[in-house]
């Protein structure tokens, strides 16, 4: 198992940024991610809120081995053609550490803010589908003209090439049948929050229970397209189930077991953000970036 961490993009001026980043990999993550909002949630709606790309770029200036990505980019704001210049962009910069997070967006939050009717769920599926495998031809070949119900693009160039081959690597996310679908087609990972109708309200093992249903949705989604499960990551971004992360390092130890066990290949904790839901002492988040040694060991169920 891999520990990788998550920054929000709420510093304000480059000095917070380049230190929030450096910081991620000196501690030692495998990979620090971020949100691809337009904004999100109380309490953070009305503060300090970045743009993703710009924030990643800066961190791809300010490290040198650290993996960084997307938790998720959405449809809600973004086209095809534009986000794959974005990655593509990034991927330069980085020398290749880039991981590309994709969600289907929710009819909430920012998805709004561009105007248009709320989508169902099931347009909302059908949107980012198309988002995904549009992405997959931009990102793997020179020019590509392409049409859709949603998109479309004409001689859109993508030059030079991603730095890892044949593309950046897209981390899926998905608790549905269409989007473990799309994981098992498209994704080197898929992401998980754990289950939206537990959630924090739940219990432990009522968590970890939903959980392991969800792999076991997602092996059989594997299967109906011929991959072996074992070839795809699976990541579990925490702070959204009751399992207790933020109290103690030995704590996250043993949930981080616990997950691996169910065949998490890759956890990620928020950087501390104090007042919200992933308040935590500085002191104990740098303790649990010292377990990746150990996490490391950890071996699957699965496996």
């Amino acid at each position: 198992m891999r520990l990788s961490t998550c920054i929000l993009p709420i510093a304000t001026g480059p000095a917070a940024t380049k230190e929030a980043w450096q910081r991620a990999e000196l501690l030692g993550f495998h990979a620090a991610y971020t949100y691809d909002h337009l904004n999100w949630e109380e309490p953070f709606l009305d503060g300090p809120w970045g743009d993703a790309w710009p924030t990643l770029a800066t961190a791809a200036a300010v490290t040198s081995t650290i993996r960084l990505g997307t938790l998720v980019s959405t449809p809600n704001f973004h086209h095809p053609v534009t986000l794959a210049k974005k990655v593509l962009t990034l991927d330069g910069l980085s020398d290749g550490r880039v991981t590309l997070g994709l969600g289907a967006g929710t009819d909430e939050g920012d998805s709004r803010i561009l105007g248009g009717d709320p989508l169902t769920p099931g347009r909302r599926a059908d949107r980012f589908a198309e988002l995904v495998e549009h992405l997959d031809v931009l990102l793997t070949q020179d020019v590509s003209t392409l049409s859709g119900e949603w998109y479309s693009a004409v001689e859109a160039r993508m030059l030079p090439r991603c730095v890892q081959r044949p593309r950046v690597p897209f981390a899926i996310a998905g608790g549905g049948p269409r989007g473990m679908r799309l994981a098992a087609q498209h994704g080197q990972a898929w992401v998980t929050t754990g289950d939206d109708q537990i959630g924090r309200g739940g219990t432990v093992a009522e968590t970890r229970a939903a959980l392991a249903t969800q792999i076991a949705r997602l092996d059989a989604a594997c299967a109906d397209v011929g991959r072996d499960p074992a070839t795809l990551e699976k990541i579990l971004l925490t702070g959204f189930t009751v399992d207790d992360v933020h109290s103690a390092a030995e704590a996250f130890l043993e949930t981080a077991a616990a997950y691996a066990g169910l065949g998490i290949t890759e956890i990620v904790i928020h950087a501390p953000i104090p007042g919200t839901r992933f308040e935590m002492d500085d002191r104990v988040y740098c303790e649990i970036a010292t377990l990746g040694p150990e996490l490391a060991l950890l071996g699957s169920a699965r496996s």
